[in-house]
């Protein structure tokens, strides 16, 4: 992939629902400042706000990393990336698939992250923790 950044990353720590409504409401900015239009602006902050609950629930906490990003023919991105240290996701694969979910909520909030964005990556692994980076360009 040919990219890169503007050198500037943010990190948002993720223990507590706040931090959920931080990394929301840093993600809207961003995609402004980005000159994303408010369709792609709902689809980002919908995509992040699913994934920061994620963390903060299912993986007990961590932390989210915001960059703006370039990709090849000037086209501007934001990349974010989850991390934590949580009990891993069995199932990959299954975790993606609409109404699947380990708790009590919808199972859309992976599969539908996914779906919202441009690019998305997930490792986990059991005992260790997940990762999830998603990316959107304009």
């Amino acid at each position: 992939m040919d990219e890169n950044t503007t050198g500037k990353e943010t990190v948002i720590t993720l223990r507590e629902t706040n931090d959920i409504v931080n990394a929301r409401q840093y993600a809207r900015k961003l995609a402004v400042e980005l000159g994303f239009n408010i369709l792609d602006q709902t689809k980002i902050v919908t995509a992040i706000s699913e994934l920061a609950r994620n963390t903060v629930i299912w993986g007990k906490g961590g932390k989210a990393t915001f960059e703006i990003i370039i990709k090849k023919g000037n086209k501007a991105g934001l990349r974010a990336t989850f991390t934590d240290r949580g009990p891993g996701i069995p199932d990959v694969e299954k975790a993606l698939e609409d109404g699947y979910t380990s708790g009590g909520g919808l199972g859309l909030g992976l599969g539908g992250a996914k779906r919202l964005m441009d690019e998305f990556e997930i490792e986990s692994e059991i005992g260790k923790g997940t990762t999830v980076t998603v990316a959107k360009y304009k």
